[in-house]
């Protein structure tokens, strides 16, 4: 599968994230005006997201109205809320790629 290099961009963006902070995740999402935001999870006590809800509301809170696009970069699996966050920001399907950038989906 070739990627289009504006997703190759914001997969590399979500890998530098997650190894930057050393968590289990770490995502990029691109809004409608083709600016970027990554983030990786959280899990406190009191508080706990996945990689892909910081970076959708990271860009939401930025004036995004729509997303054209969403990496997460994990060794596990999404979950059912990041497809559903990405959804609700108008995209089709997540790109998912190992921690060697390795597309899965």
């Amino acid at each position: 599968m070739t990627l289009d290099p504006e997703d190759s961009k914001i997969i590399t963006l979500a890998r530098a994230a997650r190894a930057r902070s050393g968590s289990e995740e770490g995502a990029a999402v691109r809004d409608e005006t083709g600016r970027t935001y990554s983030a990786t999870n959280v899990k406190l006590a009191s508080l706990t997201l996945s990689a892909v809800q910081v970076a959708v509301a990271m860009a939401i809170s930025s004036g995004a109205r729509s997303l054209e696009a969403v990496a997460l970069v994990t060794a596990g699996e999404p979950g059912a809320d990041d497809a559903a966050v990405a959804a609700e920001m108008g995209v089709k399907s997540l790109l998912v790629a190992g921690p060697d950038g390795t597309l899965r989906t």
